[in-house]
């Protein structure tokens, strides 16, 4: 069983920090090997043309095992949710006819290429909105995702848990419904991968992309996608020379190559060698890999239980645990929530969590503890 971890990281002892869905702390270890990667940067003489793609291999490898695949060639480093989904974009071809659909309130980052898309397509955007209940949301919302999916659906752009509220969707017969009509299904799992479980070969996503700075604990500016057959031989957004053929042969730099690299490594980002934010997201997913993501989620869920269960008879709801996550979770008000009362409440005890849309944001982690998520608690009622 997994125990608490907080001594791995550097947060302040008299703040509650519930929010690893905004931010991710980093792991002391991971300081350490961004703090190695600038002194090594100092001096260009101990880096070697093998470096540019030594540790990349590893994280590659290192992401490959936590969403359970071999194929790591089809798994890239980039620096952003929209760079990825971008890429993705550039290489669908959509009909006026068709349409493309995203969930109500979708993070914007897996909103705005699809908006583009469908706008220079003239089809259409189908937005699907959760429904209005307080209780059975979450399975509702999926049956109404499942039913909008047709025979004109080119393609689904979703989450794993909605980034708002952790609403659980199911990704399963998701997949099964796209695969009849024939259309693509893109994975923004930036809140989910890292502390829930994804595998690869059970969902079997056409693209799956990931933020670092959250449940991946590792640095901003760097992220992970996986991206599946209907994007082989697609076109990269930038020419750039690591991506090629052949480009381990420095020497050989001026012998330009029409091949790229195998698999997808095409779509990689320019410089993602990069000496510092790799090393560091190296280390983030070497920790999560060691705790795993079922652990995580039953650790949460164990230090979350008790103190959630203090809401029920309350004017304050929560999502089924079936169709919500334990990691991240929404806690709404039957009549609203009065956000300045709660950012005063917050701030008397240093809590942290966010507002998403109408849900109080909750995202414990294994550095948090069963009294911290019972304060929250605490002051949640006094609303």
């Amino acid at each position: 069983m997994l125990k608490n971890q907080s001594e791995l990281f550097s947060l302040p002892k008299d703040h509650i920090y519930l929010n690893c869905a905004y931010m991710s702390p980093l792991l002391k270890s991971v300081e350490e090997a961004g703090i190695k990667g600038v002194r090594g940067k100092s001096d260009p003489t101990s880096i070697s043309p093998s470096d540019f793609f030594k540790d990349t291999e590893l994280l590659r490898k290192e992401f490959g095992k936590l969403i359970g695949t071999t194929e790591y060639n089809r798994i890239v480093i980039i620096p952003s949710v929209s760079y990825g989904t971008s890429t993705v974009a550039k290489n669908v071809q959509l009909e006026k006819n068709q349409n493309i659909i995203v969930m109500g309130e979708q993070f914007p980052s897996n909103y705005y290429p699809w908006k583009s898309l469908t706008d220079k397509a003239g089809a259409e955007l189908r937005t699907i909105h959760a429904p209005k209940l307080a209780e059975g949301r979450g399975q509702a919302w999926n049956e109404k995702i499942i039913a909008s999916i047709d025979e004109n659906t080119k393609l689904v752009a979703m989450a794993h848990v909605h980034w708002a509220d952790g609403t659980l969707y199911d990704l399963k017969a998701i997949r099964k419904k796209t695969r009849e009509v024939g259309a693509l299904l893109i994975i923004d799992g930036t809140q989910s991968v890292g502390a829930l479980p994804f595998n690869i070969g059970e969902i079997q996503p056409d693209a799956l992309i990931c933020a670092g700075y959250k449940w991946l604990f590792g640095p901003y500016s760097i992220g992970m996608a996986y991206y599946g057959e209907a994007f082989d031989n697609g076109d990269p957004l930038e020419e750039n020379w690591i991506n090629r053929a052949k480009s381990e042969d420095f020497a050989g730099l001026v012998n330009y190559q029409d091949d790229y690299q195998p698999g997808a490594l095409r779509y990689e980002v320019g410089e993602h060698s990069n000496f510092i934010l790799v090393p560091m997201m190296l280390q983030a997913l070497r920790q999560i890999n060691d705790w795993g993501p079922e652990n995580i989620q039953n650790y949460c869920h164990n230090i979350t239980r008790d103190a959630l269960a203090r809401l029920k008879g309350t004017a304050y709801t929560v999502e089924d645990d079936q169709y919500r996550a334990q990691h991240l979770f929404g806690i709404r008000a039957a009549k609203g929530l009065d956000t300045n009362r709660l950012k005063e409440l917050m701030a008397r005890d240093n809590i942290h969590v966010s507002v998403r849309g109408d849900a109080v944001r909750v995202a414990p982690h294994v550095y948090n503890s069963e009294r911290e998520v019972n304060m929250l608690i605490d002051r949640i009622l006094e609303l």
